[in-house]
């Protein structure tokens, strides 16, 4: 405590960011301060509650780094987080991203729907964001069945079906006029912008003519269509009609938790919302501040946001280079108002489910953690063994971090020796496991755990001791039901209640490891098979066979092609053979 007490001493009070560390020098939370000193030396005075408790009881030293201003403090903070990704950030993050419908700025235009994190720079003509993919894609294939647009990613050499129907103009061909492209440009632009009014004369047109004429089933269709516009593309009217796309953001706190509501108001209507709830770690005016300047990596910014008067709206401006403003009265100060009043709901509804989640992950993760009696317990690594009788031998890995998934961490590994050894698997597996993570300097964890009995504990410490890590190892024995039944140490089962959450943590991880491990042992599997089969086929070497490897995964996908498909890719005397020998192939 003296060596922090030096440090906060030494603390400047300009702007800039710190980077709190654990016992293991690992950094477990960056934030950014207007002063640093006065920012930092608050978590080392008084009483803390909820996760800011939880944060200083883990902090063993920090770094600092001072900006000039807090625009830079805020850049660094981001750029920190995305680097060392701390354990109490992530808690913070939100990776959604939405998706939008992108009107392509082409000669002859095409509909694409497009994710931020995907999409082209300086996309003229992109609309959303839309509630979810299916509602994009609703919107793009009524507008497809409504204009002969352009369908195809590349010009064909001749007309394809959609020509004969009707919902192309020959566009391969030149069969087409400018002007009556830009019109129908126009028209696309028009209706992704909110103006429905022409599309649905036009529709109702349609359906009274048919109607008239007696085809009553083209007439259903065009009434499902008119019912599908006015259900799921007409949102809620607001009052202020100056047609500005602008987000709106509220927030509500409660049990140490924030909930914040954003609305997405495009053409003077909401199209969407999105809301998120986190524990509170700094005050809820940084918070709230952190969490829009971050929101903008995955969500394309509107002209104008408005904000609760506890944000910093000046920083934000000019962090993220647009207007950012704190209503003071009017329809703009009831639309936050109505954000704040949205935010409370969710947070009311959604607390029960909160608390429960929290039993199941962080709480269960904290009582294995005493159980076994580890000083820390962030991050948990769980292997699984597959073989098919001693053939296609793989390992699985699975990482679970603060009780809960960390799927970008997962890793599957290729065991070497085909031969039924589940011990010689696991000692492959842990091996390069680790031997990388020495190597690369990764993340330790702070458990292993194997998925078998006493002999699989004992071979993976045994290569753990001999890489002269300190981690614990242990085991989850299943009963004869195939049920997790226990928990295991070289010397010693517990007994887990099997109504406990600490029992459904385990058999979760139990669970993903397995099908995880099944899944990649599957795909293996099939890859064999499919090698095994192409053999025997005249003409098929070693190249011809890793390109239908990498194009077809499985005997079935190549069995669906047909005879001409086949010729595409292979010569016609190669495809025959091959047509001919999987058409009486059993899969």
């Amino acid at each position: 405590m003296d060596y922090i007490k030096h440090k906060l001493s030494l603390l400047t009070s300009n702007p800039g960011c710190y980077l709190m560390k654990n016992k293991d020098n690992v950094i477990i939370y960056v934030g950014k301060a207007k002063n640093l000193k006065k920012r930092v030396s608050s978590y080392f005075r008084g009483t803390h509650a909820g996760k800011t408790a939880k944060l200083v009881s883990e902090i063993s030293d920090f770094e600092y780094i001072a900006v000039n201003s807090e625009v830079e403090s805020l850049i660094l903070e981001n750029n920190l987080i995305k680097k060392y990704n701390p354990k109490y950030n992530i808690l913070l993050k939100d990776d959604k991203s939405y998706p939008y419908i992108e009107l392509t700025d082409e000669e002859v235009p095409r509909l694409k729907i497009v994710r931020t994190l995907s999409r082209k720079k300086n996309i003229k003509h992109l609309y959303g964001p839309y509630p979810n993919v299916t509602a994009a894609r609703g919107v793009v294939n009524l507008l497809n069945r409504m204009y002969p647009i352009r369908k195809c990613n590349t010009y064909g050499s001749k007309p394809c079906l959609y020509y004969y129907i009707g919902q192309c103009l020959g566009y391969c061909n030149n069969q087409y006029e400018k002007e009556d492209v830009l019109k129908m440009k126009e028209e696309i632009i028009q209706f992704l912008k909110g103006n429905h009014s022409f599309i649905t004369n036009k529709i109702t047109q349609e359906m009274n003519n048919y109607s008239t004429n007696m085809q009553y089933e083209k007439a259903l269709e065009m009434k499902n269509l008119l019912d599908y516009i006015r259900i799921t593309l007409t949102h809620q009217q607001v009052e202020i009609q100056d047609y500005i796309d602008r987000d709106i953001f509220g927030y509500a706190t409660d049990k140490g938790y924030i909930s914040i509501q954003v609305f997405f108001i495009r053409s003077s209507k909401i199209v969407g919302r999105h809301s998120k709830i986190f524990p509170l770690i700094e005050t809820v005016g940084e918070e709230l501040t952190r969490y829009i300047a971050d929101f903008y990596q995955n969500i394309v910014k509107p002209k104008e946001i408005l904000v609760p008067s506890i944000c910093d709206n000046k920083l934000l401006g000019e962090y993220l280079g647009i207007s950012v403003r704190v209503p003071k009265k009017g329809e703009k100060l009831k639309l936050v108002d109505m954000a704040c009043e949205n935010a409370s709901i969710i947070l009311t509804e959604k607390f029960d489910l909160i608390e429960k989640d929290e039993k199941r992950t962080v709480d269960a993760n904290e009582e294995l953690r005493k159980l076994l009696n580890l000083e820390k317990l962030d991050r948990i690594e769980i292997f699984d063994n597959a073989h098919l009788f001693g053939t296609y031998n793989v390992s699985g890995m699975v990482v679970f971090k603060n009780g809960k998934p960390l799927k970008n961490d997962y890793r599957k590994f290729k065991i070497s020796v085909d031969q039924n050894d589940d011990y010689g698997t696991m000692r492959e597996a842990i091996y390069r496991r680790y031997f990388r993570v020495l190597r690369d300097n990764l993340e330790r964890p702070d458990l292993i755990i194997v998925d078998g009995g006493v002999g699989q504990i004992n071979v993976a410490q045994e290569v753990i001791d001999s890489l002269h890590m300190n981690i614990k190892v242990v085991g989850l024995k299943k009963d004869d039901k195939h049920a997790t039944s226990k928990l295991l140490t070289s010397y010693q089962e517990y007994d887990i209640d099997k109504r406990s959450n600490l029992f459904y943590l385990l058999e979760r991880m139990q669970d993903e490891v397995h099908n995880f491990t099944i899944s990649y042992h599957k795909q293996i599997r099939s890859k064999g098979s499919l090698e095994s089969v192409l053999d025997p086929i005249p003409g098929i070497g070693e190249k011809r066979k890793k390109q239908l490897l990498k194009k077809y995964k499985t005997i079935g996908q190549i069995k669906q092609l047909s005879k001409a498909e086949l010729e595409n890719i292979l010569p016609t005397k190669v495809a025959f053979e091959l047509y001919e020998y999987l058409k009486s192939y059993e899969i």
